[in-house]
Protein backbone atom coordinates (compact mmCIF):
# COMPACT_ATOMS: atom_id res chain seq x y z
CA UNK A 1 0.00 0.00 0.00
CA UNK A 2 0.74 3.45 -0.53
CA UNK A 3 1.79 4.64 3.04
CA UNK A 4 1.15 8.67 3.97
CA UNK A 5 3.33 8.70 7.20
CA UNK A 6 6.96 7.86 5.35
CA UNK A 7 7.91 11.52 5.54
CA UNK A 8 6.70 12.23 9.31
CA UNK A 9 8.25 8.64 10.27
CA UNK A 10 11.52 8.08 7.95
CA UNK A 11 14.54 10.35 9.94
CA UNK A 12 17.20 8.19 10.19
CA UNK A 13 20.57 8.34 7.62
CA UNK A 14 22.10 5.32 7.14
CA UNK A 15 25.46 6.39 7.01
CA UNK A 16 25.35 8.54 10.08
CA UNK A 17 22.76 6.13 12.23
CA UNK A 18 24.14 3.86 14.63
CA UNK A 19 23.21 0.41 13.98
CA UNK A 20 24.39 -2.73 16.46
CA UNK A 21 27.35 -4.94 14.90
CA UNK A 22 27.17 -7.84 12.75
CA UNK A 23 24.70 -9.04 10.38
CA UNK A 24 20.73 -7.43 10.37
CA UNK A 25 19.23 -10.80 10.30
CA UNK A 26 20.71 -11.62 13.46
CA UNK A 27 20.43 -8.37 15.30
CA UNK A 28 19.33 -8.71 19.33
CA UNK A 29 16.25 -6.81 20.45
CA UNK A 30 16.76 -4.39 22.54
CA UNK A 31 14.74 -5.33 25.24
CA UNK A 32 14.71 -8.93 25.84
CA UNK A 33 17.81 -9.98 23.40
CA UNK A 34 15.58 -12.37 21.14
CA UNK A 35 17.58 -12.25 17.55
CA UNK A 36 14.40 -13.80 15.81
CA UNK A 37 12.39 -11.48 13.55
CA UNK A 38 14.42 -8.27 14.40
CA UNK A 39 12.93 -4.93 13.08
CA UNK A 40 14.37 -2.24 13.12
CA UNK A 41 12.59 1.68 13.68
CA UNK A 42 13.58 4.07 10.61
CA UNK A 43 12.80 7.11 13.49
CA UNK A 44 15.68 6.12 15.62
CA UNK A 45 17.32 3.08 14.52
CA UNK A 46 16.38 1.13 17.64
CA UNK A 47 16.17 -3.02 17.22
CA UNK A 48 12.91 -4.83 18.99
CA UNK A 49 11.44 -8.13 17.97
CA UNK A 50 8.86 -8.75 15.98
CA UNK A 51 5.03 -9.16 16.92
CA UNK A 52 4.89 -13.05 16.94
CA UNK A 53 7.99 -13.06 18.84
CA UNK A 54 7.67 -10.90 22.44
CA UNK A 55 6.43 -7.65 20.41
CA UNK A 56 8.77 -5.06 21.51
CA UNK A 57 8.56 -3.51 17.83
CA UNK A 58 5.07 -2.81 18.17
CA UNK A 59 5.55 -1.81 21.81
CA UNK A 60 8.18 0.79 21.02
CA UNK A 61 5.58 1.90 18.32
CA UNK A 62 2.58 2.54 20.77
CA UNK A 63 5.49 3.61 23.71
CA UNK A 64 5.74 6.48 21.62
CA UNK A 65 2.37 7.66 21.17
CA UNK A 66 1.41 7.64 24.73
CA UNK A 67 2.88 11.34 24.77
CA UNK A 68 0.84 12.13 21.48
CA UNK A 69 -2.66 10.91 23.04
CA UNK A 70 -1.85 12.45 26.73
CA UNK A 71 -1.06 15.78 25.87
CA UNK A 72 -1.22 18.21 22.72
CA UNK A 73 0.45 17.37 20.17
CA UNK A 74 3.91 19.77 19.64
CA UNK A 75 5.05 20.75 16.09
CA UNK A 76 8.21 18.14 16.90
CA UNK A 77 5.88 15.77 18.39
CA UNK A 78 3.90 15.42 15.28
CA UNK A 79 6.60 14.87 13.28
CA UNK A 80 8.40 11.89 15.07
CA UNK A 81 5.68 9.15 14.82
CA UNK A 82 8.25 5.84 15.53
CA UNK A 83 5.44 4.07 13.35
CA UNK A 84 7.71 2.79 9.97
CA UNK A 85 10.02 -0.22 10.61
CA UNK A 86 12.14 -2.50 8.53
CA UNK A 87 12.19 -6.41 8.69
CA UNK A 88 16.23 -7.05 9.03
CA UNK A 89 15.72 -10.38 7.13
CA UNK A 90 13.32 -9.56 4.41
CA UNK A 91 13.77 -5.78 4.19
CA UNK A 92 10.10 -5.18 3.47
CA UNK A 93 8.84 -2.07 5.31
CA UNK A 94 5.83 -1.71 7.42
CA UNK A 95 3.79 1.21 9.21
CA UNK A 96 1.43 0.37 12.41
CA UNK A 97 -0.42 3.68 11.96
CA UNK A 98 -1.27 2.22 8.31
CA UNK A 99 -1.18 -1.49 9.87
CA UNK A 100 -0.07 -2.68 6.45
CA UNK A 101 3.25 -3.45 4.73
CA UNK A 102 4.44 -0.57 2.07
CA UNK A 103 5.36 -0.05 -1.19
CA UNK A 104 5.96 3.23 -1.43
CA UNK A 105 9.10 5.79 -0.21
CA UNK A 106 10.27 9.50 0.59
CA UNK A 107 10.69 12.12 -1.91
CA UNK A 108 14.11 11.34 -0.67
CA UNK A 109 14.58 7.55 -1.16
CA UNK A 110 15.34 7.26 2.65
CA UNK A 111 13.47 3.62 2.59
CA UNK A 112 15.44 2.45 0.01
CA UNK A 113 18.72 3.89 1.25
CA UNK A 114 18.40 2.08 4.47
CA UNK A 115 17.53 -1.31 2.34
CA UNK A 116 20.77 -0.80 0.32
CA UNK A 117 22.68 -0.55 3.72
CA UNK A 118 21.08 -3.23 5.30
CA UNK A 119 21.91 -5.82 2.55
CA UNK A 120 25.50 -4.09 2.91
CA UNK A 121 26.14 -5.26 6.08
CA UNK A 122 24.61 -8.88 5.93
CA UNK A 123 26.68 -9.43 2.79
CA UNK A 124 29.67 -7.82 4.32
CA UNK A 125 29.14 -9.95 7.35
CA UNK A 126 28.16 -13.68 5.40
CA UNK A 127 31.58 -12.93 3.42
CA UNK A 128 33.75 -12.55 6.69
CA UNK A 129 31.58 -15.54 8.14
CA UNK A 130 32.10 -17.51 4.81
CA UNK A 131 35.66 -17.10 4.76
CA UNK A 132 35.90 -17.76 8.36
CA UNK A 133 34.22 -21.47 7.75
CA UNK A 134 36.28 -21.47 4.27
CA UNK A 135 39.77 -21.13 6.59
CA UNK A 136 38.26 -24.11 9.24
CA UNK A 137 37.53 -26.22 6.28
CA UNK A 138 41.37 -25.76 4.73
CA UNK A 139 42.37 -26.78 8.44
CA UNK A 140 40.07 -30.13 8.94
CA UNK A 141 38.09 -32.67 6.55
CA UNK A 142 34.45 -31.68 6.23
CA UNK A 143 33.02 -35.20 6.81
CA UNK A 144 35.57 -36.26 9.76
CA UNK A 145 35.13 -33.03 12.05
CA UNK A 146 31.95 -31.77 10.74
CA UNK A 147 29.86 -34.79 11.08
CA UNK A 148 31.52 -35.81 14.51
CA UNK A 149 29.99 -32.67 15.88
CA UNK A 150 26.83 -34.01 15.80
CA UNK A 151 23.70 -31.43 16.17
CA UNK A 152 26.06 -28.19 17.14
CA UNK A 153 27.73 -27.36 13.55
CA UNK A 154 26.07 -25.59 11.61
CA UNK A 155 25.22 -26.95 7.73
CA UNK A 156 27.53 -24.59 5.38
CA UNK A 157 25.73 -24.99 2.17
CA UNK A 158 22.12 -25.44 3.66
CA UNK A 159 19.75 -22.78 4.11
CA UNK A 160 16.94 -22.58 7.04
CA UNK A 161 13.61 -21.13 6.76
CA UNK A 162 12.19 -18.19 9.47
CA UNK A 163 9.47 -19.01 11.93
CA UNK A 164 6.73 -16.57 10.41
CA UNK A 165 4.74 -17.38 13.51
CA UNK A 166 3.92 -21.03 14.29
CA UNK A 167 5.07 -22.14 10.63
CA UNK A 168 6.93 -24.85 11.33
CA UNK A 169 4.40 -27.22 9.72
CA UNK A 170 5.33 -25.34 6.33
CA UNK A 171 8.85 -24.91 6.72
CA UNK A 172 9.04 -28.61 7.88
CA UNK A 173 7.22 -29.75 4.55
CA UNK A 174 9.33 -27.26 1.89
CA UNK A 175 12.40 -28.77 3.37
CA UNK A 176 11.74 -31.90 2.57
CA UNK A 177 10.59 -31.35 -0.52
CA UNK A 178 13.78 -29.42 -1.11
CA UNK A 179 15.53 -32.16 -0.42
CA UNK A 180 13.95 -34.72 -3.48
CA UNK A 181 15.96 -33.90 -6.65
CA UNK A 182 13.78 -34.59 -8.90
CA UNK A 183 10.94 -32.99 -7.98
CA UNK A 184 13.07 -29.62 -6.33
CA UNK A 185 15.22 -29.61 -10.17
CA UNK A 186 11.95 -29.58 -11.87
CA UNK A 187 10.84 -26.38 -10.17
CA UNK A 188 14.28 -24.46 -10.19
CA UNK A 189 14.54 -24.89 -14.48
CA UNK A 190 11.18 -23.63 -14.48
CA UNK A 191 11.28 -19.65 -16.22
CA UNK A 192 10.87 -16.79 -13.89
CA UNK A 193 7.51 -14.77 -13.52
CA UNK A 194 7.39 -11.41 -13.65
CA UNK A 195 4.17 -10.00 -11.34
CA UNK A 196 4.67 -6.96 -11.70
CA UNK A 197 4.91 -4.04 -14.57
CA UNK A 198 4.42 -0.59 -14.82
CA UNK A 199 6.87 1.75 -12.94
CA UNK A 200 7.45 -0.75 -10.46
CA UNK A 201 9.13 -3.28 -13.11
CA UNK A 202 12.08 -5.04 -11.73
CA UNK A 203 11.72 -4.37 -8.46
CA UNK A 204 11.52 -6.68 -5.44
CA UNK A 205 7.95 -7.55 -5.13
CA UNK A 206 6.89 -6.76 -1.15
CA UNK A 207 3.55 -8.62 -1.06
CA UNK A 208 0.87 -6.97 0.62
CA UNK A 209 -2.38 -7.67 1.83
CA UNK A 210 -4.32 -5.08 -0.77
CA UNK A 211 -3.06 -7.24 -3.00
CA UNK A 212 -5.92 -8.73 -5.79
CA UNK A 213 -5.72 -12.81 -6.31
CA UNK A 214 -4.36 -12.06 -9.55
CA UNK A 215 -1.37 -11.49 -8.86
CA UNK A 216 -0.26 -14.50 -7.36
CA UNK A 217 1.54 -17.85 -8.35
CA UNK A 218 1.89 -20.60 -5.89
CA UNK A 219 4.46 -22.20 -8.36
CA UNK A 220 6.53 -18.51 -9.07
CA UNK A 221 6.91 -18.63 -5.12
CA UNK A 222 7.58 -22.27 -4.68
CA UNK A 223 10.61 -21.84 -7.08
CA UNK A 224 11.90 -19.23 -5.37
CA UNK A 225 11.88 -20.77 -2.54
CA UNK A 226 13.58 -23.82 -3.57
CA UNK A 227 16.35 -21.68 -5.56
CA UNK A 228 17.08 -19.98 -2.40
CA UNK A 229 17.30 -22.98 0.03
CA UNK A 230 20.81 -24.24 -1.50
CA UNK A 231 22.55 -21.46 -2.91
CA UNK A 232 24.27 -21.30 0.22
CA UNK A 233 24.44 -17.36 0.18
CA UNK A 234 22.46 -17.48 3.47
CA UNK A 235 22.00 -18.78 7.13
CA UNK A 236 18.05 -18.11 6.91
CA UNK A 237 15.27 -17.35 4.38
CA UNK A 238 12.12 -15.57 5.01
CA UNK A 239 9.06 -17.18 2.83
CA UNK A 240 6.97 -14.47 3.38
CA UNK A 241 6.32 -14.18 -0.53
CA UNK A 242 4.74 -17.86 -0.45
CA UNK A 243 2.98 -17.65 3.12
CA UNK A 244 0.86 -14.86 1.68
CA UNK A 245 0.14 -17.01 -1.39
CA UNK A 246 -0.81 -20.02 0.73
CA UNK A 247 -3.25 -17.49 2.90
CA UNK A 248 -4.84 -16.15 -0.60
CA UNK A 249 -5.36 -19.50 -2.06
CA UNK A 250 -5.46 -21.92 1.01
CA UNK A 251 -8.00 -20.08 3.43
CA UNK A 252 -7.79 -23.19 5.86
CA UNK A 253 -4.01 -22.10 6.37
CA UNK A 254 -4.86 -18.37 7.21
CA UNK A 255 -3.58 -17.12 10.35
CA UNK A 256 -0.99 -17.42 12.77
CA UNK A 257 -2.46 -21.24 14.64
CA UNK A 258 -0.55 -24.40 14.22
CA UNK A 259 -1.45 -26.26 11.24
CA UNK A 260 -1.02 -30.41 10.35
CA UNK A 261 1.81 -30.13 8.34
CA UNK A 262 0.82 -33.52 6.30
CA UNK A 263 -2.52 -31.58 5.69
CA UNK A 264 -0.41 -28.83 4.33
CA UNK A 265 1.31 -31.01 2.14
CA UNK A 266 -1.51 -32.16 0.50
CA UNK A 267 -2.90 -28.75 0.07
CA UNK A 268 0.58 -27.83 -1.61
CA UNK A 269 0.54 -30.73 -3.91
CA UNK A 270 -2.99 -30.06 -4.82
CA UNK A 271 -2.42 -26.83 -6.03
CA UNK A 272 0.52 -26.81 -7.70
CA UNK A 273 -0.58 -29.73 -9.40
CA UNK A 274 -3.68 -27.62 -10.65
CA UNK A 275 -1.53 -24.48 -11.50
CA UNK A 276 0.39 -26.88 -13.19
CA UNK A 277 -2.23 -27.73 -15.54
CA UNK A 278 -3.06 -24.32 -16.29
CA UNK A 279 -0.20 -23.39 -17.32
CA UNK A 280 2.23 -20.46 -16.60
CA UNK A 281 4.04 -17.29 -17.78
CA UNK A 282 3.00 -18.06 -21.60
CA UNK A 283 4.34 -21.63 -21.48
CA UNK A 284 1.69 -25.03 -21.02
CA UNK A 285 2.63 -27.26 -18.23
CA UNK A 286 2.76 -29.98 -20.77
CA UNK A 287 5.23 -27.99 -22.70
CA UNK A 288 7.20 -28.04 -19.54
CA UNK A 289 6.88 -31.52 -19.00
CA UNK A 290 7.93 -32.59 -22.81
CA UNK A 291 11.59 -31.93 -21.67
CA UNK A 292 11.97 -33.82 -19.17
CA UNK A 293 11.29 -36.77 -21.19
CA UNK A 294 11.38 -39.37 -18.28
CA UNK A 295 9.00 -38.17 -16.16
CA UNK A 296 6.45 -37.68 -19.26
CA UNK A 297 6.88 -41.23 -20.58
CA UNK A 298 6.80 -43.28 -17.64
CA UNK A 299 4.13 -41.36 -15.98
CA UNK A 300 0.58 -42.54 -16.19
CA UNK A 301 -1.24 -41.88 -13.28
CA UNK A 302 -3.30 -38.87 -13.36
CA UNK A 303 -5.13 -36.90 -10.31
CA UNK A 304 -7.93 -34.22 -11.23
CA UNK A 305 -7.31 -34.15 -14.62
CA UNK A 306 -3.56 -33.85 -17.22
CA UNK A 307 -0.38 -35.66 -15.68
CA UNK A 308 1.77 -32.87 -13.86
CA UNK A 309 5.06 -33.08 -12.49
CA UNK A 310 3.64 -33.60 -8.98
CA UNK A 311 1.49 -36.81 -10.06
CA UNK A 312 4.52 -37.76 -12.03
CA UNK A 313 6.98 -38.35 -9.29
CA UNK A 314 4.36 -38.77 -5.79
CA UNK A 315 1.63 -40.44 -8.15
CA UNK A 316 0.60 -44.16 -7.82
CA UNK A 317 -2.18 -46.08 -7.84
CA UNK A 318 -4.16 -48.21 -5.48
CA UNK A 319 -6.41 -51.32 -6.17
CA UNK A 320 -9.30 -51.47 -3.83
CA UNK A 321 -10.94 -54.69 -3.56
CA UNK A 322 -14.71 -55.33 -1.63
CA UNK A 323 -16.23 -58.98 -1.25
CA UNK A 324 -19.63 -59.02 -0.40
CA UNK A 325 -20.05 -61.71 2.74
CA UNK A 326 -23.43 -62.66 1.55
CA UNK A 327 -23.18 -63.55 -2.09
CA UNK A 328 -19.10 -62.97 -3.06
CA UNK A 329 -19.60 -60.66 -5.73
CA UNK A 330 -15.99 -58.98 -5.86
CA UNK A 331 -16.00 -55.48 -6.81
CA UNK A 332 -13.07 -53.67 -7.97
CA UNK A 333 -11.75 -50.02 -8.09
CA UNK A 334 -8.92 -48.44 -9.05
CA UNK A 335 -7.97 -45.10 -6.86
CA UNK A 336 -5.00 -42.76 -7.39
CA UNK A 337 -2.85 -41.56 -4.53
CA UNK A 338 0.04 -38.57 -3.73
CA UNK A 339 0.66 -40.35 -0.22
CA UNK A 340 -0.29 -43.33 1.81
CA UNK A 341 -1.82 -42.70 4.69
CA UNK A 342 -0.88 -45.69 7.65
CA UNK A 343 -2.43 -46.93 10.52
CA UNK A 344 -0.39 -47.36 13.62
CA UNK A 345 -1.43 -50.81 14.67
CA UNK A 346 -3.38 -50.85 18.45
CA UNK A 347 -0.94 -53.63 20.19
CA UNK A 348 1.86 -51.27 19.72
CA UNK A 349 0.05 -47.67 21.19
CA UNK A 350 2.04 -47.85 24.04
CA UNK A 351 5.64 -48.57 23.18
CA UNK A 352 6.42 -45.06 23.45
CA UNK A 353 10.66 -45.70 22.59
CA UNK A 354 12.67 -48.00 20.61
CA UNK A 355 14.55 -49.26 23.71
CA UNK A 356 11.24 -49.52 25.60
CA UNK A 357 10.86 -53.23 26.84
CA UNK A 358 7.27 -53.96 27.03
CA UNK A 359 6.60 -56.10 23.94
CA UNK A 360 7.88 -56.06 20.18
CA UNK A 361 8.66 -52.87 18.67
CA UNK A 362 6.46 -51.02 15.60
CA UNK A 363 7.91 -51.40 12.43
CA UNK A 364 7.05 -49.75 8.77
CA UNK A 365 6.39 -53.25 8.10
CA UNK A 366 3.79 -53.80 10.63
CA UNK A 367 1.87 -50.53 9.60
CA UNK A 368 1.77 -51.64 5.75
CA UNK A 369 0.91 -55.31 6.45
CA UNK A 370 -2.09 -53.17 8.77
CA UNK A 371 -2.78 -51.13 5.88
CA UNK A 372 -2.98 -53.67 3.27
CA UNK A 373 -4.21 -56.50 4.93
CA UNK A 374 -7.69 -57.91 4.09
CA UNK A 375 -10.33 -56.41 6.62
CA UNK A 376 -13.64 -56.94 7.06
CA UNK A 377 -15.54 -53.71 7.50
CA UNK A 378 -18.08 -53.10 10.34
CA UNK A 379 -21.64 -52.46 10.63
CA UNK A 380 -21.02 -48.34 10.23
CA UNK A 381 -19.27 -49.50 6.57
CA UNK A 382 -21.88 -51.77 4.81
CA UNK A 383 -21.44 -52.38 1.08
CA UNK A 384 -23.94 -52.08 -1.08
CA UNK A 385 -23.78 -55.29 -3.22
CA UNK A 386 -24.82 -54.76 -7.03
CA UNK A 387 -26.17 -58.08 -6.33
CA UNK A 388 -28.13 -58.64 -3.22
CA UNK A 389 -29.68 -54.76 -3.96
CA UNK A 390 -28.97 -53.56 -1.12
CA UNK A 391 -26.14 -53.10 2.25
CA UNK A 392 -24.38 -56.44 3.06
CA UNK A 393 -21.46 -56.97 5.69
CA UNK A 394 -18.08 -57.66 3.16
CA UNK A 395 -14.28 -57.71 3.14
CA UNK A 396 -11.86 -55.24 1.97
CA UNK A 397 -8.18 -55.23 0.80
CA UNK A 398 -5.79 -53.07 -0.65
CA UNK A 399 -3.30 -53.81 -3.52
CA UNK A 400 -0.61 -51.32 -4.72
CA UNK A 401 -0.89 -51.61 -8.50
CA UNK A 402 1.84 -49.02 -9.15
CA UNK A 403 4.55 -47.46 -7.04
CA UNK A 404 5.04 -43.86 -7.07
CA UNK A 405 8.75 -42.36 -7.77
CA UNK A 406 8.53 -41.09 -4.66
CA UNK A 407 7.01 -42.85 -1.73
CA UNK A 408 5.31 -40.87 0.84
CA UNK A 409 4.10 -42.79 4.14
CA UNK A 410 2.12 -40.50 6.54
CA UNK A 411 1.75 -42.44 9.80
CA UNK A 412 -1.47 -41.78 11.04
CA UNK A 413 -0.23 -40.16 14.90
CA UNK A 414 -3.28 -38.04 15.61
CA UNK A 415 -6.84 -39.73 16.62
CA UNK A 416 -10.54 -38.04 17.65
CA UNK A 417 -11.87 -38.93 20.73
CA UNK A 418 -15.22 -37.74 22.39
CA UNK A 419 -14.09 -33.93 22.51
CA UNK A 420 -10.17 -34.18 21.61
CA UNK A 421 -7.66 -35.07 18.80
CA UNK A 422 -5.27 -37.01 20.81
CA UNK A 423 -1.43 -38.17 19.47
CA UNK A 424 -0.78 -41.61 19.39
CA UNK A 425 3.54 -41.23 20.24
CA UNK A 426 4.39 -44.90 19.68
CA UNK A 427 7.79 -45.43 18.34
CA UNK A 428 7.79 -46.69 14.36
CA UNK A 429 10.79 -48.47 13.00
CA UNK A 430 11.94 -47.42 9.37
CA UNK A 431 14.83 -48.40 7.53
CA UNK A 432 17.49 -45.83 5.74
CA UNK A 433 17.51 -47.75 2.85
CA UNK A 434 16.21 -51.07 1.16
CA UNK A 435 12.39 -50.60 1.67
CA UNK A 436 11.41 -53.67 0.11
CA UNK A 437 7.35 -52.81 -1.47
CA UNK A 438 7.31 -55.90 -3.25
CA UNK A 439 5.17 -57.90 -1.81
CA UNK A 440 2.38 -54.90 -1.26
CA UNK A 441 2.18 -55.05 -5.52
CA UNK A 442 -0.98 -56.61 -7.13
CA UNK A 443 1.13 -57.99 -9.92
CA UNK A 444 5.10 -58.67 -8.39
CA UNK A 445 5.91 -60.13 -11.18
CA UNK A 446 5.44 -57.44 -13.41
CA UNK A 447 7.97 -55.56 -11.39
CA UNK A 448 11.65 -55.69 -11.74
CA UNK A 449 13.21 -55.88 -8.19
CA UNK A 450 15.18 -52.78 -8.34
CA UNK A 451 11.84 -51.01 -9.29
CA UNK A 452 10.15 -52.17 -5.46
CA UNK A 453 13.67 -50.97 -3.66
CA UNK A 454 13.26 -47.29 -2.09
CA UNK A 455 15.72 -45.49 0.38
CA UNK A 456 14.63 -42.64 2.76
CA UNK A 457 15.12 -38.91 1.34
CA UNK A 458 12.99 -37.28 3.97
CA UNK A 459 11.26 -37.32 7.26
CA UNK A 460 8.98 -35.29 8.55
CA UNK A 461 8.69 -35.17 12.91
CA UNK A 462 5.93 -33.93 15.08
CA UNK A 463 7.12 -32.87 18.93
CA UNK A 464 4.74 -32.09 21.42
CA UNK A 465 1.58 -33.50 22.33
CA UNK A 466 -1.37 -32.27 19.99
CA UNK A 467 -1.97 -31.47 16.12
CA UNK A 468 -2.54 -28.04 17.46
CA UNK A 469 0.53 -27.43 19.54
CA UNK A 470 4.12 -29.02 19.48
CA UNK A 471 6.53 -28.26 16.99
CA UNK A 472 8.00 -29.74 13.64
CA UNK A 473 11.04 -30.51 12.32
CA UNK A 474 12.44 -32.31 9.42
CA UNK A 475 15.33 -34.65 8.93
CA UNK A 476 16.74 -34.85 4.98
CA UNK A 477 19.35 -36.21 2.89
CA UNK A 478 21.32 -34.14 0.78
CA UNK A 479 24.63 -35.48 -1.31
CA UNK A 480 25.35 -37.96 1.28
CA UNK A 481 25.11 -36.03 4.84
CA UNK A 482 21.97 -36.08 6.51
CA UNK A 483 20.75 -32.61 7.92
CA UNK A 484 18.27 -31.70 11.16
CA UNK A 485 15.96 -28.54 9.89
CA UNK A 486 14.26 -26.67 12.75
CA UNK A 487 13.02 -23.23 11.12
CA UNK A 488 16.23 -21.19 10.64
CA UNK A 489 18.76 -23.48 12.37
CA UNK A 490 20.16 -26.02 10.05
CA UNK A 491 22.72 -28.52 11.54
CA UNK A 492 24.51 -31.25 10.41
CA UNK A 493 23.79 -35.03 11.98
CA UNK A 494 23.93 -38.58 11.80
CA UNK A 495 22.30 -41.87 10.75
CA UNK A 496 21.86 -43.48 14.03
CA UNK A 497 20.00 -39.86 15.21
CA UNK A 498 17.37 -39.87 12.76
CA UNK A 499 16.64 -43.26 12.96
CA UNK A 500 15.50 -42.63 16.31
CA UNK A 501 13.15 -40.38 15.41
CA UNK A 502 9.49 -40.71 15.69
CA UNK A 503 8.41 -40.51 12.27
CA UNK A 504 5.36 -38.51 11.06
CA UNK A 505 5.76 -38.25 7.65
CA UNK A 506 8.18 -40.25 5.58
CA UNK A 507 9.51 -39.69 1.80
CA UNK A 508 11.23 -42.65 0.18
CA UNK A 509 13.03 -42.46 -3.46
CA UNK A 510 13.09 -45.23 -6.21
CA UNK A 511 16.17 -46.90 -6.19
CA UNK A 512 18.02 -46.32 -9.39
CA UNK A 513 21.41 -47.97 -9.13
CA UNK A 514 21.92 -51.10 -8.39
CA UNK A 515 23.10 -51.45 -4.90
CA UNK A 516 23.86 -53.91 -2.09
CA UNK A 517 21.29 -53.08 1.09
CA UNK A 518 19.21 -54.48 3.51
CA UNK A 519 15.71 -54.99 2.98
CA UNK A 520 13.02 -54.55 5.56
Amino acid sequence: MECPHLSSSVCIVPDSAKFPNGSPSSWCCSVCRSNKSPWVCLTCSSVHCGRYVNGHAKKHYEDAQTPLTNHKKSEKQDKVQHTVCMDCSSYSTYCYRCDDFVVNDTKLGLVQKVREHLQNLENSAFTADRHRKRKLLENSSLNSKLLKVNGSTTAICATGLRNLGNTCFMNAILQSLSNIEQFCCYFKELPAVELRNGKTAGRRTYHTRSQGDNNVSLVEEFRKTLCALWQGSQTAFSPESLFYVVWKIMPNFRGYQQQDAHEFMRYLLDHLHLELQGGFNGVSRSAVLQENSALSASNKCCINGASTVVTAIFGGILQNEVNCLICGTESRKFDPFLDLSLDIPSQFRNKRSKNQENGPVCSLRDCLRSFTDLEELDETELYMCHKCKKKQKSTKKFWIQKLPKVLCLHLKRFHWTAYLRNKVDTYVEFPLRGLDMKCYLLEPENSGPENCLYDLAAVVVHHGSGVGSGHYTAYATHEGRWFHFNDSTVTLTDEDTVVKAKAYILFYVERQAKAGSDKL
